[in-house]
């Protein structure tokens, strides 16, 4: 069977549609599922967000040992940051290391407040990704939510939520590429590829965002496809019904892939779908091995 016939196969089994794009980046092989097709990139922004925090430091455009103190006004929601009871400091390096490892909103959005929201779309057009979009960061995608569901605040949007229907989830403005923070599958491998490369910043900002790649603690999507022995570096992204995840395999003998896998469920709008990501590292690997079949 054909591997993209497999790939599609492991998605149908689950009941996804998925967009997926492999590519050897060394070697430049590829394998592509819908890979041109824009996606919504929610999390997965912040890849695009510490490459630019890693640039200006290294530029010495900031410090990275700055303190920033998250208050309860700044928390959003989610992984982090956002459990903490009391007011947390923490350096400006540190808000990167919770954005990347945790997916920390709270962190993502103050450290884009120190670095400029105006300056990521800067960024993407100097790397040449004409088809990423960047609207804005955490906050902004949660105010959306908000308007799109009539809710005024935190407590009325909790409860108004968990009672759309799935139709109507999927109507908000966040799973719309042309209305939210967006880009292709093969863009975010080549941003990927370029990062591991050395070709998307000085040298020492690159490996800063591979360093704090390989620290996220999510294992089961990309990485659960692989053997200890290959090292996967890699950032997540979930919106209730999609789950999503770019990141890179590298294996002892030197061989290194970027992925970009993206997958949305046809029913239903669970955030937590554990067959939806052990899918996503099984569909990885099987695109990996193609391509390592063809070095």
């Amino acid at each position: 069977m054909p591997t993209l016939s497999r790939i599609a196969g492991i998605f149908d089994a689950v009941g996804v549609d998925a967009q997926l794009h492999a590519v050897d980046i060394d070697g430049g092989a590829e394998l592509a599922l819908r890979a041109d097709e824009p996606v919504v990139l929610a999390s997965i922004f912040k890849i695009l967000l510490v490459l630019e925090f890693a640039r200006q430091a290294v530029a010495g455009q900031l410090d990275p040992t700055e303190r920033v103190i998250v208050r309860a006004a700044d928390r959003l929601g989610g992984w982090g940051t956002a459990g903490c009871a009391d007011d947390a400091e923490l350096s400006l390096r540190d808000l990167a290391y919770f954005a990347m490892a945790f997916t920390d909103n709270t962190a993502a959005d103050l450290l884009m407040r120190r670095v400029g929201p105006d300056v990521l779309p800067l960024l993407a057009a100097e790397l040449g990704l004409t088809g990423t979009r960047v609207i804005g960061g955490p906050r902004e995608l949660l105010e959306s939510m908000y308007a799109d569901v009539g809710a005024a605040g935190d407590a009325e949007f909790v409860r108004i939520f968990p009672t759309l229907p799935p139709e109507r989830i999927r109507a908000l403005s966040v799973f719309d590429p042309a209305r939210t923070t967006s880009s292709t599958p093969r863009e975010v491998s080549r941003l990927l590829g370029m990062i591991w490369r050395d070709e998307a910043g000085p040298p020492a900002a690159t490996a800063m965002v591979r360093g704090l790649m390989a620290r996220q603690i999510f294992w089961t999507r990309i990485q659960s496809g692989f053997p200890p022995e290959v090292r996967v570096s890699a950032k997540t992204g979930t919106l209730p019904g999609l789950h999503m995840e770019a990141g890179v395999v590298e294996y002892p003998d030197g061989g290194r892939y970027a992925l970009s896998v993206f997958a949305l469920a046809r029913l239903g709008a669970e955030a937590r779908r554990i067959d939806v990501d052990l899918a996503i590292g099984e569909a990885a690997r099987t695109a990996v091995e193609r391509l390592r079949d063809q070095r």
